[in-house]
């Protein structure tokens, strides 16, 4: 009975070593508007939180953001990724503030639920929104590696209504950073796992401590 805790115990490392998921997530504030913007104040367009997903297993990205109203597709705007693959020397918002906003590739999505990166054509079904929410599920094959390894790509939103100035874009998101998904998290099967482990251990422990002893007299 003693060699079942070291049992046990030695399975849950091994569980959060494997698990093939890693997801990184920014809040941002309501309402913060680039001083820089000129166009309306559309809710659509300012972003709240932002966040990224990888499966290291399926080689596919998720990418998710909420924003401060529903998306609306009868009103101007869409929404730009830019992803940092290693080599990202594209540093074009340091009037902006954001000199550290890094990217050598771009994902547009569009309102209408349709994208692409680069002249690559995005498949609708990967698209989804909902109400403020917007998802998108993208390989990383489309974004081939100049250095990093997938899981350590740099990902920035920034809305916009246009592509002729800086002055079109509503927000970052994070600010004047990247978003990478270095951290891994247990998915759902391996929670389940540590919750049993745990869960055998402690029925151990308590067996342990009712086992009668038996003491001998000499």
């Amino acid at each position: 009975m003693r060699k079942t805790i070291p049992a046990i115990l030695g399975l849950l490392p091994l569980a959060l070593i494997t698990t093939p998921a890693h997801a990184a997530t920014v809040v941002d504030a309501t309402g913060d508007f680039l001083p820089t913007y000129v166009g309306p104040l559309l809710a659509d367009l300012d972003v709240t939180s932002f966040s990224v997903n990888y499966n290291s297993t399926t080689s596919i990205f998720t990418l998710g953001a909420t924003f401060a109203g529903a998306i609306d597709p009868a009103t101007v705007g869409f929404y730009v990724f830019g992803v940092n693959t290693g080599t990202g020397t594209a540093r074009p918002f340091a009037a902006l503030g954001q000199e550290n906003v890094i990217f050598n590739q771009a994902i547009t999505i569009r309102k209408d639920g349709t994208g692409s990166i680069g002249a690559i054509a995005l498949n609708p079904a990967d698209i989804s929104i909902a109400g403020n929410i917007l998802t998108f599920k993208i390989a990383a094959s489309l974004m081939p590696s100049t250095g990093y390894a997938p899981e350590n790509y740099g990902f920035n939103l920034w809305p916009r209504i246009g592509t002729g100035n800086n002055n079109q874009i509503t927000d970052f998101s994070p600010e004047n950073a990247t978003l990478a998904v270095i951290t891994p998290v247990p998915e759902p099967a391996t929670w389940s796992l540590m919750i049993l482990g745990f869960g055998a251990v402690g029925g151990v422990m308590r067996h342990r401590r009712r086992s009668p002893r038996v003491r001998f007299a000499y």
